[in-house]
């Protein structure tokens, strides 16, 4: 893994700051030339996939199970100006349990009145009634790429309301159409990232301008959990470093099949050996005993 990483771990202010709010925007995370290819690409797939799904041209399309399809997106997996702040929050024994591309094209003119309440929501919907305790566990983080500029309101931004990570429900205004006082467009360049807590209460908006909305959204979670997807990378495997291969849900003995995603055999749950998950190794070769938890 590129130790540039180490340039930009979680600042002590980053730190607080999603403790506190539950997200986080990182500017110029990517250089413009790879924006440039990115688009490139999310341009390729949207053709592809929108006239599949039976999507019109005014209709959010999201790509589950992305990462695979390009080397370019296995190369955001563990980028040098984010994945620092994805391990340095969640800790090492993580994997890679979701990538989703949305595209959200403007709405249709007819459209562009209606005034509604946002799709309010946490992510992890059955795990939010699987798991107790008032705040449950964080579990997982994603990481946005911004790859079309959203500094104005009504690009299609992604809204948040503060601090609400650590509540299970949340209390909207009675009129049945108006949002919470205290919710916040994120205002974000082509080539930031924006980190937030799984359990944030967040929601997509429409996109009332005149450019398409483009975003690349990788969800990091602990190795037990259960991938979303169906994590299509097997062909890449031989191509990846022992760092992703963990974060792709590699095998964790030589034995095991590509298939067998997430685990490790006999104890290896609440005692992975090295081999099995080597950001663990880095890390402590780099930072010491001390940057680890056992």
């Amino acid at each position: 893994m590129d130790t540039a990483c180490l340039d930009y771990r979680l600042t002590e202010e980053e730190r607080l700051g999603f403790e506190q709010n539950g997200f986080l925007v990182v500017e110029n995370v990517l250089p413009p030339e790879m924006v440039k290819d990115l688009t490139v690409l999310v341009d390729r797939l949207d053709a592809q996939y929108r006239p599949v799904m039976g999507l019109g041209p005014h209709e959010v399309l999201e790509l589950i199970d992305f990462v695979g399809k390009d080397d370019l997106f296995l190369e955001l997996l563990d980028w040098p100006k984010t994945f620092a702040k994805v391990w340095e929050i969640l800790g090492w024994h993580i994997q890679l349990y979701t990538s989703h591309m949305n595209v959200t094209p403007p709405v249709a003119h007819n459209e562009r009145r209606v005034n509604k309440r946002l799709e309010w929501h946490q992510d992890s919907g059955r795990l939010n009634v699987d798991l107790g305790g008032n705040p449950r566990p964080r579990i997982s983080l994603k990481v946005g790429y911004f790859l079309t500029d959203t500094t104005e309101v009504g690009r299609g931004n992604f809204y948040a309301i503060p601090g609400t990570h650590l509540q299970n429900e949340l209390d909207l205004p009675a009129d049945g159409v108006s949002d919470p006082e205290e919710v916040v467009a994120i205002q974000a360049e082509a080539g930031s990232a924006l980190f937030f807590d799984r359990r944030l209460w967040h929601a997509a908006s429409p996109n009332h301008s005149d450019i398409t909305r483009k975003v690349l959204f990788y969800g990091y979670s602990y190795r037990w959990l259960k991938p979303r997807d169906n994590m299509t990378v097997d062909h890449v495997m031989h191509r990846c470093s022992p760092i992703r291969q963990q974060l792709l849900g590699a095998p964790t003995t030589p034995a095991s099949p590509w298939g067998n995603r997430g685990g490790d055999t006999g104890s290896g749950f609440t005692s992975p050996n090295e081999e099995a998950v080597p950001l663990r190794a880095w890390i402590k070769a780099h930072l010491g005993d001390e940057a680890v938890v056992p």
